[in-house]
């Protein structure tokens, strides 16, 4: 069952969120009565039966991405989810879903509530429907008595994503802050991208393509019953593919896969996923897996096998080229490449945008609030001069608790 959110304070009692109301149109055109209500989500097994509520209203979210879909968030919080820390904060207009803001929440290094999909989740944000221009609003007012003693503390929120109008319509402190830079490119055939980069960069791409093409590499789109398996496949070809290189290690977690596999199944079900094997002669070589929604298509993780690299194979172009092609045929208009600034993605003169972060607080909670937005700063710096600068003389700058804490985790 979901719990009520606690009891409105005698000014809160007339505010719109946690009490029925009348709005003026309705009354005047003879339409039934605008009623929000709003509820607050604690059990998991009331979080799991969301799925057709929760889908109709990411359908009505424009700038929703599959990170904020069902089956991405509720497979997420099966594998990483903590007991207890479930906060799923439900706005309802005359009985349908018209916002929702899935949390959960933390302790360290404050009271937080925070996204769901953690740092696995290159976009995170909440859920507004775009028909109701009282679902913002509404859900702010919902946040802000849940919340309590905690600061809301939203990350990796897309430009243009329904953030943005939570963070606007917010009673109380706030801050935005930037967050990570992801890169992106329009959503082009490969020989309209080639025409983007300078003549020798395009001749040097063009060899390229023409080697993918004399191994006969063939890309084949997995579905139904086998896209389990392709992505254990694609998981242990990231494995060896980075192995000895630095791969990211939750990205070995059998955690990790677990998720990944449950979520890619029932997103490539319902048409907001796609998973392509490469293969050579009949050998998968190469598979990755791809998020798409209305207008984007998401690169999101890749494994393959390192002997293309001893077969001269730019497994980046190799993989660019068919999420162009894929794009280009379904009429999506952004080729995102996620987050990460590398080498190898800059190489295709992408666009830079730069994820915001929203951190939402009542008035009296604005010094915990400054303090996270202090701290991120401190992050910030710390990382720009890790750019520039030989660790030893960054850590020199850094104040003496922070060095201190670098030598024992050391």
């Amino acid at each position: 069952m979901t719990s009520p959110l606690p009891p409105p304070t005698r000014r809160r009692l007339a505010g719109p969120v946690l009490s029925p109301w009348r709005s003026a149109r309705g009354d005047a055109s003879g339409q039934p009565p605008v009623r929000l209500t709003a509820t607050l989500c604690r059990a998991e097994e009331q979080f799991a039966a969301l799925t057709d509520e929760w889908e109709a209203l990411r359908a009505r979210n424009r700038s929703a991405t599959p990170f904020q879909s069902h089956a991405w968030l509720w497979s997420w919080w099966r594998s990483y989810g903590r007991r207890g820390r479930l906060r799923v904060v439900l706005v309802r207009e005359n009985g349908r879903l018209v916002a929702a803001a899935p949390l959960m929440l933390v302790h360290r290094p404050l009271p937080a509530l925070v996204t769901l999909g953690g740092s696995i989740s290159d976009y995170q944000d909440v859920l507004l429907d775009d028909s109701c221009p009282r679902a913002a609003g509404a859900l702010a007012r919902a946040l802000h008595s849940a919340s309590r003693s905690a600061v809301l503390d939203l990350r990796e929120v897309r430009p243009g994503g329904a953030a943005e109008r939570l963070y606007a319509a917010w009673p109380g402190a706030s801050r935005c802050l930037a967050d990570s830079s992801c890169l992106e490119l329009p959503g082009i055939p490969m020989e309209e991208m080639l025409r983007r980069l300078a003549p020798a960069s395009a001749k040097r791409t063009r060899r390229k393509v023409r080697r993918i093409a004399e191994l006969g590499v063939e890309a084949h789109a997995v579905t139904g019953e086998r896209v389990a398996d392709a992505v254990r496949t694609m998981l242990r070809l990231h494995e060896r593919q980075w192995r000895g290189r630095g791969v990211t290690p939750e990205h070995l977690r059998s955690r990790f896969g677990a998720h990944l596999v449950r979520a890619t199944t029932a997103l490539v079900a319902c048409g907001d996923a796609a998973v392509t094997e490469y293969r050579i002669g009949g050998r998968v070589a190469a598979c990755d897996v791809a998020f798409t929604s209305r207008d984007l298509v998401c690169g999101y993780l890749y494994g393959a096998d390192p002997t293309l690299r001893e077969q001269r194979v730019d497994i980046a172009t190799m993989l660019l080229q068919h999420d162009a092609h894929y794009a280009a045929a379904s009429g999506r208009g952004t080729l995102s490449m996620l987050r990460g600034t590398e080498p190898y993605k800059l190489r295709w003169r992408p666009v830079t945008a730069v994820n915001r972060r929203y951190l939402l607080a009542r008035r009296e909670l604005a010094p915990a609030l400054g303090l996270l937005a202090a701290q991120a700063a401190a992050r910030e710096l710390a990382a720009g001069l890790l750019r520039r600068r030989p660790l030893n003389a960054v850590v020199r700058v850094l104040p003496g608790r922070v060095r201190r804490g670098l030598r024992t985790r050391q």
